[in-house]
């Protein structure tokens, strides 16, 4: 009777880790990536930006 209780903590971990992984990996209705790649549109065209006079003096005073 202890052996066939050692084997069920397997299968129901084994049962467990099915339900857990069925669970994290359905489908969500995701909103897609328009919001990341708008914020990283703004993140590139912040980058190519020249530095202003003004901008440039305030680092070499220091």
């Amino acid at each position: 009777m202890a052996a066939l209780a050692w084997l069920l903590i397997p299968l129901f971990a084994g049962i467990g880790a099915g339900l857990w992984g069925s669970w994290v990996g359905r489908n969500r209705k995701t909103i897609g990536d328009g919001t990341e790649l708008a914020g990283y549109t703004r993140f590139r065209e912040a980058m190519e930006k020249k530095p202003t006079e003004k901008s440039v003096e305030s680092r070499t005073d220091a």
